[in-house]
């Protein structure tokens, strides 16, 4: 039985910093991380395949998915649990840092779109069509809880990406992606989520 489709799931993190906003995918890839080296290297990997092997590979380059059962040391999990603990969170930098966040159902309709239609040795940009500041996310959290988050600032690390915002447009045109979900209804839903799950010691 022939393979249909093979879809890799790859990052933002293999743009970098010094690319144009939006990003798109025929940007250079600039990785400041190991992690977005090791995305760009297997993408490539997988492009080769299909060049030499006919093996029919597709790539998404998913921007910052959050939601519920998202892992316990992601970001948005750890903000809105200490705010339903009442605890500080820490904040990297100066919070005016931007991101593209993508929920998880608009991922996953990605990922299915990409394993049904998506062009053998292309990549797609899969993120949530809005450019948001980790400030603008810590409200959002506070009027979700009713509360505001309790924040310590530190300074940023090396190998985070300052901005991200994705260009969407390849992915709209060739799957029929369009992100349906904004940031404040997926951060709603992921706060509903954490609230109803038990903490285990």
């Amino acid at each position: 039985r022939s393979l249909h489709r093979f879809v890799y799931a790859s990052s933002s993190s293999l743009y970098g910093d010094n690319v144009s906003m939006p990003m798109r995918e025929d940007a250079l890839p600039q990785p400041v991380s190991p992690y977005g080296v090791t995305k760009l290297a297997a993408e490539q990997l997988g492009y080769l395949y299909f060049v030499n092997h006919a093996l029919p590979a597709t790539a998404l380059r998913y921007f910052t998915v959050y939601g519920p059962r998202q892992r316990p040391d992601m970001a948005f999990h750890r903000f809105i649990r200490a705010s339903l603990d009442g605890t500080p969170i820490t904040l990297y930098g100066d919070g005016e840092q931007t991101r593209d966040f993508t929920y998880v159902a608009d991922a996953v309709s990605a990922t299915i779109a990409a394993g049904e239609r998506g062009v053998p040795g292309r990549a797609y940009n899969v993120g949530g069509g809005s450019r948001v500041s980790m400030n603008r996310v810590i409200e959002i959290i506070g009027d979700v809880a009713g509360r505001p988050l309790k924040v310590r600032c530190e300074p940023a690390q090396k190998g985070d990406m300052r901005d991200t915002y994705a260009d969407t447009s390849l992915a709209r045109s060739d799957l029929g992606f369009t992100p349906s979900v904004t940031l404040e209804q997926g951060i709603e839903a992921e706060y509903r989520w954490l609230s109803s799950v038990p903490i285990r010691a």
